[in-house]
């Protein structure tokens, strides 16, 4: 199957992740290469982090994730291998401005700070109409 980006072919972002429905948080990979990732994510009603209408922190967070995830995966992918399963090993800041609602659509920069031994820190920036809102920094360990 040949991908081009961006795409937010549901089944082709999802094949490049562990995370299965419900707990699906990224629908677009805008952007790729070695040391960076442009995620993409909309809102839906029936998101498990969705509630009376706003998307929660804890939400925001498994985003982030996500798009690291997706990263690793495309990654891997391009590699013609199959993407290993990883996991948050320690999330050393996160900063939450504002609260996205349903139907709004994130963009999600992940920038790889270092990577060695299947440790990988990196620091993310959530955009929500081109204004920040939220910013993490986290190590990730794949098994």
């Amino acid at each position: 199957m040949e991908i081009s980006l961006p795409t937010t072919d549901k089944n082709f972002v999802e094949s490049l992740i562990p995370q299965k429905f419900p707990f699906v948080m990224v629908s677009e990979l805008a952007e790729y290469n070695e040391s960076q990732l442009i995620s993409g994510f909309t809102i839906q009603e029936s998101n498990i982090f969705v509630h009376n209408g706003v998307f929660q922190a804890s939400g925001l967070i498994e985003h982030q994730a996500q798009s690291v995830a997706l990263h690793t995966g495309y990654q891997f992918y391009l590699l013609g291998k199959e993407a290993p399963t990883g996991y948050i090993g320690a999330i050393k800041s996160f900063e939450a401005d504002d609260l996205p609602k349903v139907n709004d659509i994130l963009k999600t920069e992940v920038s790889i700070l270092n990577e060695m031994m299947g440790v990988t820190l990196v620091e993310i920036v959530t955009k929500l109409n081109d204004k920040v809102i939220a910013k993490s920094q986290m190590k990730t360990v794949v098994k």
